[in-house]
């Protein structure tokens, strides 16, 4: 197949991507999210989904649920356009080639063998477009014996060792509160794009890149495996809830009289002040907050209890304290400095209405990011993106018709 001419780049202003295609083959929430990001830096990020949709698009989140569009897939698939194609017929596998023998990224996390199986693995593809940047994502690595294995966020979690370094002794082990291997794979994959994409630059080679769960979650925890493989020491999660077991007490979550407080590497000769406990008075923060770490942790807490959340921040924090108030959603989104910050953005989405949402953790101050499009519909884009190929118009009407490709016009 003779490869297309480069398409041209877009015609709108702006991010730092502005002129790059990228193809988003994957499902769920680490791949999405990386490909999100890079639409929010201007590129132009076609989804590739089958004709009756992603999987995701039907799987609700949290119980949430939208008119056309679930709460989940419309939180991972902004600035992107659909096309809706049927990768099992040979039309469908031949139309995904000629739109990626123009692009710049593609990126999958099919389970192992599918994409070599649908003629979209590494060396396919680089034979068409030597450029490319191929990004290949998994849970445990590309082969080896784990490379079967549902690569799921709360079973990478627990593997990573992450669960024991929090908590009590004897207590179950504590998976973080968020999709933490999805969202930490998700921006270790958009970290290896825009560096495949400089070497790119400086010596017009593609590449293939492979990003998995498992490492990722793993090096996340620099600090604390080294203190492990390095220094010796082993997690040794104590009696009362410290927030790490790598870190000196007083360092946790702590109650107060109508809530709770987050308290970390106080002062424990200043601590004692304010408390007036006199046995804070002689003890050496690096000595003491790890050999007397329970004891020190218990004794915070019962200060603490005494009084409430805003009377210990309006005490501690002019003391040099490093402390702060524990927030639930709710209280997140009204925080003054995520007001300031404009974290949230708002967005009007023809199906699902006014949408708020988070926004980028990246600041340019030329090529600002921004949302030019909410998620798309299935196959909302299918005709367009097709027409930029140079396909005719009776072959897609034919492509249509056949069943290989799905649109759904937006309202």
């Amino acid at each position: 197949m003779t490869a297309p001419d480069p398409l041209p780049p877009r015609t709108a202003s702006r991010g730092v991507l502005d002129g790059y295609r990228v193809i988003d083959c994957s499902i769920a929430m680490a791949g999405p999210f990386a490909a999100q990001r890079l639409g929010d830096l201007g590129a132009d990020v076609v989804k590739v989904e089958p004709t009756a949709g992603e999987w995701q698009r039907f799987a609700a989140a949290g119980g949430a649920r939208g008119n056309a569009i679930n709460v989940s897939f419309l939180s991972l698939n902004r600035n992107k356009r659909s096309l809706a194609v049927n990768l099992k017929t040979d039309a469908g596998r031949e139309v995904v080639r000629e739109l990626i023998a123009g692009a710049d990224v593609f990126l999958q996390n099919y389970r192992p063998g599918v994409a070599a199986r649908l003629g979209l693995d590494y060396e396919s593809l680089a034979a068409i477009n030597p450029s490319l940047v191929y990004v290949s994502m998994s849970g445990y690595g590309e082969d080896g014996p784990y490379q079967d294995r549902p690569g799921q966020d709360l079973l990478l979690q627990a593997m990573s060792g992450a669960m024991l370094s929090a908590g009590r002794e004897g207590e179950p082990p504590s998976p973080a509160g968020q999709y933490l291997a999805d969202a930490v794979t998700a921006s270790t994959a958009f970290e290896a794009v825009l560096a495949a994409l400089l070497h790119r630059e400086r010596t017009g080679e593609g590449q293939l890149v492979t990003v998995n769960m498992l490492d990722a979650l793993t090096t996340l925890q620099m600090q604390e495996l080294s203190v492990y493989t390095v220094g010796g020491i082993p997690q040794q999660r104590g009696t009362e809830p410290n927030a790490h077991v790598y870190i000196r007490a007083p360092y946790g979550v702590f109650a107060t009289s109508d809530g709770y407080l987050a308290l970390g590497f106080a002062d424990l000769q200043k601590l004692g002040e304010i408390f007036g406990e006199a046995s804070f008075a002689d003890m050496d923060p690096e000595v003491h907050g790890w050999t007397h770490r329970d004891e020190l942790y218990a004794t915070v807490a019962r200060h603490l209890r005494t009084r409430d959340t805003q009377h210990w921040l309006d005490t501690l924090l002019p003391a040099g304290m490093w402390v702060g108030p524990v927030y639930g959603y709710e209280d997140l989104v009204a925080d003054p400095q995520i007001i300031h910050n404009g974290t949230f953005v708002e967005y009007d989405h023809p199906t699902e209405g006014r949408v708020k949402t988070p926004g980028f953790p990246y600041r340019f101050a030329k090529t600002p990011a921004r949302i030019d499009r909410g998620a798309p519909l299935i196959g909302e884009h299918s005709s367009e993106i097709l027409a930029e190929l140079g396909i005719e118009a009776d072959r897609i009407r034919e492509l249509l018709d056949a069943g290989v490709i799905a649109e759904t016009s937006a309202p």
